[in-house]
């Protein structure tokens, strides 16, 4: 590699070769699996001659290109090829974990990667022996993302891993196993077993890897860590950490199997968790802040996953310390997709924010994102749960939180396409000729839809909380749960605490924008008959008269303009939304929360719903999130948007995130920070919950929209989740693009 004589590099050195490497690593991704529209993931291809390349539906029906091992043969256990069940999912998962390769970088205090997710070689992904087909009708009738099959989307309490270790965690396995003697626990240990004993090995593997290539490395520096990286990774196939470096090695080990089994992304509260770690290793002088930095740095380049900085703990005082500045700066250093979120509250240390909408200006990438944790942890106590337990939440996805290792929620699986609920509303007053049609007669049509909607979601939460136990437990979360190993039982049945099943809306401006275009153009101004709407919907507005009245109807006062009938409408239909999920349980009693979220959906689900009345042509993508559509007021104004969101929150602990593109030509002076800040705090005031937030280079993206190439490394904060730019799919940059041009 380097001469014996080469230079002690630096850790920004080493930080710029990780980078690079990690774009070769992307870019040949993009070559052989083409677009992503969802978190950057780290997942490294197999070598050519063992990779696969396939299209996979997962768990949450999600359509996938993946690589595969060629040499990997699923031992299947039901006629369908499916793999269901915990014995055998952990068995086939152990065998896969078993066929990885060791990655190590020499440059990186920490090894691990990983080439092949578990979730592509499960096809079919469910048990066609569970069948659900009476709700097939309702679930193609209103496009609704059900849930059933839904994988992790809740958050694991790395303290138990951290404190336990793997030995530790094989040892209540074997202990409960003894304890809890029924078929279902049964196997359950099993799979857990397999699953610890496969995370073991690949652990082992890596230290005799790093043992032998320290003999050939001719670096001092390098060597020495891969001598250090031998020890450590062979004391952690049993031990807990030690160290705040092991304590890194050993979380990102963990995550890395997460994504590996189910394309888990929690993490949670890093700046807790790994903080005794970091007191105790600065106490005894063997750790400086670089250096937490860089191990912070080197476990983020493999692992995206999101984790939430400062907050209140249970009791109301905020845990903000030393690490979670040290967090932000790894984040800031590394210029990758890095889900971090800041926590912003009146008692949080308010140099946080502060920071964090430093870095934003400084990287331009959309890091970090901003959590209301007020607004959330207020909010699910209105589930009738303590607040204390409100605040114990951990933000852990792309707009949701959930009580770690306590609490299965199922959070962003579930989605109710409201533009799709319309638009059956829509045709059945116009087909129903007892109904004389108006916009009270379309309101309750609107109505009657959207609880069906809601009660078939219900059903089909019972469904999936029945059945997915055998079909695709949850091994990998169990592990550091509280309730699943002592129990002997799958997260998804019984083995947490708390079961809060989210259920978001999407598509709201879609909606209000339509009600307000209809009721101005068709019932007060009388432009056309309520025929005559129906005809230019069926037709696509074709032609030159369809055109002249698309643009009519879109013209309208828009949700977001301030004071206009589509903000009514855009409150009322969040509010009807939340009342009607609110209501009642399902029919099992589980506990439902609202949120209004579309993810990077809004695609997909617009793709299911023909030409609305807002003058939004057929299939293409809805509405965002709470978001008005862009465009929806001529000068843009953050504030106008700021008081659209806050307004529509449900109000339950689930959130309704505003997605913000702020000007590109913004300072990074103290005056236009300070702004910034300001309109942060003041959204969250108001009642908002989460901010995703990017200060764009308008050129740059411009650029890459028409040629990605030209901009590989260009981070942007898509939703939710922050990822290279040239990885989106044409259509979804084009909504970044949009979003861009509209704030102009």
């Amino acid at each position: 590699m380097m001469g014996s004589e080469s230079k002690e590099l630096t850790f920004t050195e080493r930080i710029d070769m990780l980078r690079a490497t990690k774009m070769r690593h992307t870019e040949e991704k993009w070559r052989e699996l083409g677009c992503f529209d969802m978190d950057d993931l780290p997942i490294m291809l197999p070598p050519p001659e063992s990779r696969k390349v396939v299209r996979v539906v997962s768990g949450s029906g999600l359509l996938i290109v993946d690589a595969m091992f060629k040499e990997f043969t699923p031992k299947t256990n039901h006629p369908s090829g499916g793999i269901f069940g915990a014995r055998d999912c952990g068995e086939n998962f152990r065998t896969l974990i078993d066929l990885h390769p060791p990655y190590i970088d020499p440059m990186s205090s920490l090894a691990g990667g990983y080439m092949a997710h578990f979730s592509a070689y499960r096809q079919p992904a469910w048990n066609p022996d569970f069948d659900f087909s009476p709700l097939h009708e309702d679930h193609e009738k209103y496009k609704l993302h059900h849930g059933i099959g839904a994988v992790q989307h809740f958050c694991q309490d790395e303290a138990i891993g951290l404190t336990l270790g793997w030995g530790g965690i094989l040892a209540n396995i074997h202990h409960y196993r003894t304890v809890n003697l029924d078929e279902e626990a049964q196997e359950l240990y099993d799979g857990l077993e397999h699953m610890v004993l496969g995370i073991q090995n690949w652990i082992a593997r890596h230290a005799a890897a790093a043992a032998e290539m320290a003999k050939h490395e001719e670096h001092p520096q390098l060597r020495q860590n891969l001598t250090e990286l031998a020890s450590m990774n062979d004391h952690l196939v049993n031990h807990p950490p030690r160290t705040f470096r092991e304590a890194c090695q050993w979380m990102l080990y963990y995550q890395l199997a997460g994504k590996m089994y189910n394309m888990g992304g929690s993490l949670g509260r890093v700046d807790q968790f790994l903080f005794p770690f970091y007191q105790e290793d600065k106490k005894r002088g063997i750790l400086t802040d670089e250096e937490a930095i860089f191990h912070l740095a080197c476990h983020f380049i493999m692992d995206t996953s999101y984790t939430q900085l400062g907050g209140p703990d249970a009791s109301g005082k905020d845990t903000t310390n030393a690490l979670s500045f040290l967090v932000l700066e790894a984040a800031h250093r590394l210029k990758v997709p890095v889900n971090v979120g800041v926590s912003v509250g009146k008692d949080v240390d308010p140099k946080l924010l502060r920071r964090g909408v430093e870095i934003l200006f400084e990287d331009r990438t959309g890091i970090p994102k901003f959590l209301g944790v007020d607004r959330t942890s207020e909010g699910f106590a209105r589930n009738g749960l303590p607040i204390e337990l409100g605040r114990q939440r951990a933000y852990s996805g792309c707009h949701w939180c959930a009580i770690p290792g306590r609490e299965y929620t199922v959070n962003d699986c579930v989605k109710v396409n409201m533009a799709a609920v319309f638009e059956v509303a829509m045709k059945d007053m116009m087909s129903d000729r007892s109904i004389k049609p108006s916009v009270d007669a379309l309101w309750r049509c609107f109505e009657k839809h959207l609880r069906r909607s809601v009660e078939t979601i219900a059903k089909s939460l019972d469904f999936h909380m029945d059945h997915m136990y055998r079909v695709f437990p949850e091994l990998h979360l169990d592990l550091l749960c509280y309730g699943p190993i002592e129990k002997g039982r799958d997260a998804s049945h019984g083995g947490v605490e708390f079961y809060n099943l989210c259920v978001d809306a999407a598509g709201l401006a879609t909606v209000a924008d339509s009600f307000a275009a209809v009721e101005q153009r068709v019932e007060r101004e009388k432009r056309m008959t309520w025929d005559e709407l129906m005809h230019f919907l069926d037709t696509n507005w074709e032609g030159e008269a369809g055109e002249r009245t698309r643009r009519m109807m879109k013209a309208v006062p828009r949700y977001g303009s301030g004071g206009s009938r589509a903000d009514t409408f855009g409150v009322n239909v969040a509010q009807t939304f939340t009342k009607i999920v609110k209501e009642k349980p399902t029919p099992h009693g589980f506990n439902m929360i609202p949120g209004i979220f579309s993810w990077a959906a809004n695609i997909a689900m617009g793709k299911d719903v023909d030409s609305t009345p807002n003058g939004r042509l057929s299939k293409s993508p809805i509405s965002h999130g709470p978001n008005p559509d862009p465009g929806f007021r001529k000068d843009a104004a953050p504030t106008a948007l700021a008081i659209a969101v806050a307004s529509v929150q449900p109000g339950y602990g689930n959130t309704a995130p505003m997605q913000i593109e702020l000007d590109p030509g913004l300072s990074k002076s103290d005056e236009d920070i300070e702004k910034v800040v300001a309109l942060i705090r003041t959204h969250f005031e108001m009642g908002g919950t989460q901010i995703n937030m990017n200060i764009l280079n308008k050129k740059a993206i411009l650029e890459a929209q028409k040629d990605p190439t030209l901009h590989p490394d260009l981070v942007v904060r898509v939703t939710g989740f922050s990822a290279y730019f040239a990885s989106l799919s044409p259509e979804m940059r084009q909504i970044v693009v949009d979003r861009i041009i509209a704030e102009e």
